[in-house]
């Protein structure tokens, strides 16, 4: 059996990393072949280019760069792909790049699987017709989703959020933090400005500034940031230009262990922000991209929120600030109000207890489940 895969970003190679436990444990014998990351290449995942090559942050400038390098991938995949002819293919997230690959190869009789839906619901609604167009089946990890595609006549199954299983209940925040040598009665910060390089420039500089601004009221509260992969660096040579240089910790990896031992956090909007709400952590929420992007995304955006926690939740359970709204003031008096107010805190963590419970599911083995479905039909 032979699969092949694309996940252009650090969180959807986690995904394709959690369906591959799920695929093996199916057929031990499996080989998968593509685009990938770390986690997947640990699971004995072929990666023909590594997943940053199809990182890409906006819109307008930033897209059309990257665009002619990202088409020619495409298209050496697509021929590679139909050379070999897997079994299937599954694209995971990225849908920009995997939508019109998988259109492609279903054309060509390649069963294709798209796993994690677009968010038609909250933004792009005109991406419907490409999807019935490019799929055979869909993945997904909300629960709504299914009856929603189901109206366009796309089939699709409920899976549950993979996070959702791999994030205990109830996490240790005591042993996360002597891991990460904090002591217990620290107030501690996590900063995550987000997993591109193209984040960290629209927001590591704003999040530091806001740090900054935390030191000059609270002096012992202590930051930490873990990197993501090959991003160390960038980030250092940020908090260096913002003069955070004290009581901070920039560590590569560990976002989950920085989670459970933090007592808030500073966070670009993303899957990081579910992965927050499900270690019941309090965050603030701010996003910044170029100002052409932005125009682009303010007219498709159909939701008032933005953030994936306030998306499930269907109200503003933690603040979000976009923009020139994400400015330091505004962010440290968010945190700061957080950090002020346990009983907010714990009504927050009994809200996000009911939310891990409506995503967890076995998604591993209901993904394969529905996979070999669309292998047999």
């Amino acid at each position: 059996m032979k699969f092949g895969m694309v996940a252009g970003e650090a969180s959807g190679d986690l995904l394709a990393a959690l369906l591959l436990d799920g695929l093996h444990r199916r057929w031990p014998d499996l080989s998968a072949v593509g685009i990938g990351g770390p986690q997947m290449a640990g699971r004995g995942f072929e990666a023909w280019w590594p997943q940053h090559k199809l990182s890409v942050h906006g819109y307008g400038w930033e897209v059309l760069r990257r665009y002619r390098e990202i088409f020619s991938i495409r298209e050496q995949l697509k021929a590679r792909l139909l050379r070999q002819r897997p079994n299937l293919f599954i694209g995971v997230d990225a849908p920009d790049f995997n939508l019109d690959l998988e259109a492609a190869l279903k054309a060509r009789d390649i069963k294709t699987v798209h796993f994690v839906s677009p968010s038609v619901w909250a933004w792009r609604p005109e991406r419907i017709e490409k999807i019935r167009r490019s799929v055979d089946h869909v993945l997904c990890i909300f629960p709504f989703e299914p009856a929603l595609l189901a109206q366009h006549g796309i089939a699709a199954t409920y899976v549950g959020h993979p996070l959702a299983n791999v994030i205990p209940m109830e996490p240790d925040r005591a042993a996360a933090r002597r891991s990460l040598g904090l002591a217990d009665t620290e107030q501690v910060v996590a900063i995550l400005p987000g997993s591109r390089k193209s984040e960290i420039g629209h927001l590591a500089g704003r999040f530091f500034q806001t740090a900054v601004r935390l030191q000059q009221q609270r002096p012992a509260i202590q930051f930490i940031v873990p990197a993501a992969p090959g991003l160390k660096a960038e980030i250092e040579r940020a908090a260096r230009d913002n003069a955070l240089t004290r009581n901070l910790r920039i560590i590569e990896g560990q976002a989950h262990s920085v989670l459970a031992a933090c007592d808030v956090t500073l966070i670009a909007s993303g899957t990081a922000t579910l992965e927050a709400a499900l270690f019941k952590r309090p965050m603030v929420i701010a996003y910044h991209m170029a100002w052409w992007s932005w125009q682009i995304m303010r007219r498709k955006k159909l939701q008032p929120w933005v953030g994936l926690p306030n998306i499930l939740c269907q109200e503003f359970v933690v603040p979000e600030f976009l923009q020139e709204a994400a400015e330091p003031k505004a962010l440290s008096d968010a945190v700061l109000a957080w950090l002020d107010a346990p009983a907010r805190v714990a009504a927050l963590r009994q809200r996000f207890f009911q939310l891990h419970e409506q995503l967890q599911r076995n998604t591993p083995e209901l993904a394969t489940h529905a996979i070999e479905q669309v292998l047999q039909s």
